[in-house]
């Protein structure tokens, strides 16, 4: 096979992995800079271009796009799936999935259980929102943020509405969340491919820290997840339409709670925790499944 792996950085730890597990299977596999990439929209017969030349005669294209690239990379990614190349991921749920505010809906929708949430532009009652959640101490997350970037604990009701209003004044898109405080600053990543958990680890933060993040400092380590939380998992994978995705749970009093459904999950930390291939599975998921032509919006979503 002809893969297209779509990543800005071919020494980052996962898309190293994802080179040596193809090649080790035989195939061809070719690092694309989606910034890099352009197209040919107009045209009867879709094209994209790569420092000078046509790409063509690829079988599936990886997504690895960082979120500060998005919108670009997602109109990359969709342009392969109108040339009828299949995704590992579609446009469609990559976008979706990096919506976190559309996530949460989509799941709360589907019954999925989740933090008590609250999204606000310009509240006339801060209080009432903080009471809403179940007052402080609480979470403020802005909607953009990444690896734990932009994510604030407000321990006190005054701290709660000075932060949400800080974030407001520079008009800054924030959700208001239940802080689960019996997760004790560890949260449950599980990596789904193909409809299946297949690997999960533990991630805890270092002391005096609630983000649980590997960038923040946490450390990972394997750990057995109840049926609850792997049905959950693969619930919130589906609803995404992600085929592969690292779905990151806290153990609440109330059950298993999803925090987010990341499409682009790294590879570093659950292969190092778990000690399994997971490059190698998602390559052996890309054999099985892959086929001209087919994804469900046919690049038109």
């Amino acid at each position: 096979m002809k893969i297209a792996l779509l990543s800005r950085n071919k020494k980052l730890y996962s898309t190293r992995r994802l080179i040596e597990a193809a090649e080790e299977k035989g195939h061809t596999i070719q690092v694309i800079d989606v910034l890099r990439a352009y197209m040919n929209i107009t045209s009867h017969k879709p094209s994209i271009h790569y420092k000078g030349e046509e790409l063509n005669d690829f079988d599936a294209v990886i997504p690895r796009i960082g979120a500060s690239v998005t919108f670009y990379g997602a109109a990359v990614l969709r342009q392969f799936e109108m040339m009828g190349v299949f995704p590992l991921n579609e446009s469609v749920a990559l976008t979706r999935s990096r919506d976190k505010l559309r996530s949460l809906q989509l799941l709360s929708r589907r019954g999925i259980g989740l933090p008590v949430t609250v999204y606000a532009s310009k509240p006339d009652d801060v209080k009432d929102m903080v009471k809403m959640v179940g007052g402080a101490p609480l979470v403020v997350k802005i909607l953009e943020g990444t690896q734990g970037i932009g994510v604030v604990l407000a321990e006190t009701q005054k701290a709660a509405e000075s932060i949400i209003e800080g974030f407001m004044g520079v008009n800054a898109n924030i959700l208001v969340q239940e802080y689960i405080k019996e997760s004790k600053g560890a949260d449950i990543r599980c990596f789904v491919v193909g409809g299946k958990v297949v690997a999960s680890m533990k991630r805890q933060g270092p002391k005096g820290e609630f983000r649980s993040n590997i960038h923040r400092g946490g450390t990972a380590t394997t750990i057995r997840i109840t049926p609850e939380e792997r049905s959950t998992a693969v619930r919130a994978a589906k609803i995404m339409g992600l085929n592969v995705a690292g779905v990151d749970l806290l153990r609440s009093n109330h059950g298993p709670v999803v925090m987010e459904v990341n499409s682009s999950p790294g590879l570093e930390g659950i292969e190092s925790s778990t000690g399994k291939d997971i490059a190698g599975m998602i390559i052996d998921y890309i054999e099985k499944n892959s086929k001209f032509g087919k994804t469900r919006t046919r690049g038109k979503g």
